[in-house]
């Protein structure tokens, strides 16, 4: 997988990390049980420092995407199920992308259309639904 990051952007570097790296295990590039970099390792190749990496290690560890031993590192978590707290997360966030998309004159089809498109883009098992086609 490889990592991109925008130094210029407003998002902070480790939230990009993150981001990504999410990003990888839903598309099924990084998969349950596979072993992620060492914190050196990612601080080096994608030119940080330790720290914006430990930082990212531990908030994909709080949500529930990674898992950290100190002999194994940390490894990609199995699927697991949305929880209440993720269904709210997720529809306070899916509120602000509508109301944004709306704002910008996007129309309910098109942004659910691509919804669908990016959704159909990650890990084919988790691709299941209605398509908007």
């Amino acid at each position: 997988m490889l990592i991109t990051l925008d130094t210029k952007s407003s998002i902070p570097i480790y939230v990009q990390l993150r981001n990504q790296i999410v990003t990888g295990i839903g598309r099924g590039e990084l998969k349950a049980g596979e072993s992620l970099p060492t914190v050196r390792q990612l601080a080096a190749d994608a030119g940080v420092n330790t720290m914006t990496v430990n930082k990212t290690y531990q908030l994909l560890k709080a949500e529930g995407f990674i898992e950290i031993d100190r002999r194994k590192g940390a490894t990609v978590c199995p699927v697991g199920t949305a929880d209440a707290d993720y269904r709210e997360k997720l529809e306070k966030e899916l509120e602000l992308l509508s109301a944004e998309a709306s704002l910008k004159g996007m129309e309910k089809q098109e942004f659910l259309q691509l919804c669908e498109k990016i959704f159909r883009q990650m890990n084919p098992e988790n691709a299941g639904g209605v398509s908007y086609d």
